[in-house]
């Protein structure tokens, strides 16, 4: 995607479960040329098509400043018109988020495997010429095709620069979605495809595997020789082998898998789980760690995920999962990418249980955490009501500061010890 940092939200895929729960479907790595000053809607003016209008000829000057042709500006822009019912989806959030264990329920649903295994059938020497060149499994290629678009068949149909146009004017992410628009006037004026053509998600990710025009620029490839990047059409071979340069450019080691299930010892000290935390498998098998399949510990260097906290899974992830977060920053993201990955090459599921009996807790109930993590000085950043990485560490050390287990778990009783 790509939306780590940098992707956003997606109306109809499986991937709108992560945007529900507060998680960048999936992040841009960044334009193709500088970062500019993008207009902004006066404040306190209402949104209007007269004004997304007023807005265009401010932002024509921009867009000609990063290299764009006055004829493409011109021919892309006619498009532009305000969409409202943009602006309610971007807006949109649910009440609660759903648990990870219902998320990968979801992502490595049977249906989804059983599509993926078929794909990978009908699909095979293509795939084989992806993974030759880039290094990347076919499963994994075809897990985040899963993912994102449910093997092509909810790529979206919205036109991108009307789309685009609107959330840059509306203001609430108007720098970001400004510059990928201009990013996706670059693509038009590329040739690769023309306005009406360009069709995505109303929040502008595009194609089989869901590319932000940024992302599109930066990594899309012309895998089949046609003369054309080609990601929006029905044949997936440029989309797949997209994602599989994409991945490789953000790190993904051939012949590494992305990590595996494994089995903590009773006395685990959870303040060494974490992302930041990482450790060679021989130094975690040395404290009594081993993997659930009964397998060897494997020699590389990992950190321990658990993302249901003590009470569920957990995971020694490698540097190849760090790839997977470089195309969406979601950890239950890049774990639902990895078990379906593993369930489309005949390997099992998850083995250990899932807290399913606990109470999910709402987005007002995860931003009282935050608050009052952030009165008692653990947290200082953004009271938003979505537990990412920064919280998921203040949580830690409140837990460690009143002797509870640091798995820096978010649940019902993390909440009542805060208010206590």
């Amino acid at each position: 995607m790509k939306i780590s940092t940098l992707r956003i939200l997606l109306a109809t895929t499986l991937a709108l479960s992560v945007a529900a729960c507060g998680a960048p479907l999936s992040r841009s790595p960044g334009s193709a040329g500088a970062q500019v000053t993008i207009p902004q809607r006066p404040a306190g003016a209402p949104a209007s098509q007269a004004g997304l209008q007023q807005w265009v000829q401010q932002f024509r000057p921009v867009a000609l400043s990063q290299g764009i042709s006055p004829a493409t500006f011109d021919r892309s822009m006619a498009l532009a018109s305000y969409q409202s019912d943009i602006i309610a989806l971007d807006r949109r959030q649910s009440e609660f988020s759903r648990p990870i264990w219902a998320y990968i329920d979801d992502a490595a649903s049977g249906n989804r495997v059983s599509t993926g295994r078929s794909k990978a059938s009908q699909l095979g020497s293509t795939l084989t010429a992806i993974e030759g060149r880039y290094g990347v499994p076919r499963e994994i290629v075809l897990a985040v095709w899963g993912m994102e678009s449910n093997f092509g068949g909810n790529r979206g149909s919205t036109r991108i620069v009307p789309a685009l146009s609107t959330l840059a004017y509306d203001g609430r992410r108007g720098q970001f979605f400004g510059n990928e628009l201009i990013a996706a006037l670059r693509i038009i004026q590329s040739g690769d495809t023309g306005p009406e053509g360009l069709v995505g998600s109303w929040a502008g990710a595009m194609g089989h595997t869901q590319f932000m025009p940024s992302s599109y620029l930066a990594h899309a490839v012309d895998f089949n020789g046609d003369g054309r990047r080609d990601i929006w059409s029905n044949d997936p071979t440029d989309s797949l082998a997209s994602t599989a340069a994409y991945l490789r450019q953000a790190g993904w080691r051939q012949g590494m898998p992305w990590g595996v299930e494994v089995v903590l010892p009773s006395n685990f000290n959870y303040a060494l789980s974490g992302k930041e935390q990482q450790r060679a498998g021989g130094s975690w098998a040395g404290m009594g760690v081993r993997t659930a399949n009964g397998t060897a510990m494997p020699g590389w260097s990992g950190s321990i995920l658990v993302p249901a906290g003590s009470g569920g899974p957990a995971f020694l992830i490698s540097p190849n999962f760090r790839a997977i977060l470089d195309y969406n920053t979601s950890d239950s993201y890049a774990l639902g990418v990895s078990i379906l990955c593993d369930r489309i090459a005949g390997r099992s599921g998850v083995q250990g249980s899932w807290p399913r009996g606990e109470r999910t807790l709402s987005n007002a109930e995860k931003a009282e955490i935050q608050r009052l993590l952030a009165a008692r000085g653990f947290y200082r950043d953004e009271i938003d009501g979505k537990l990412g990485s920064k919280s998921t560490l203040a949580i830690r050390a409140f837990q460690q500061s009143v002797g509870a287990t640091a798995d820096g778990y978010a649940d019902a009783q993390l909440l009542a010890m805060l208010r206590g």
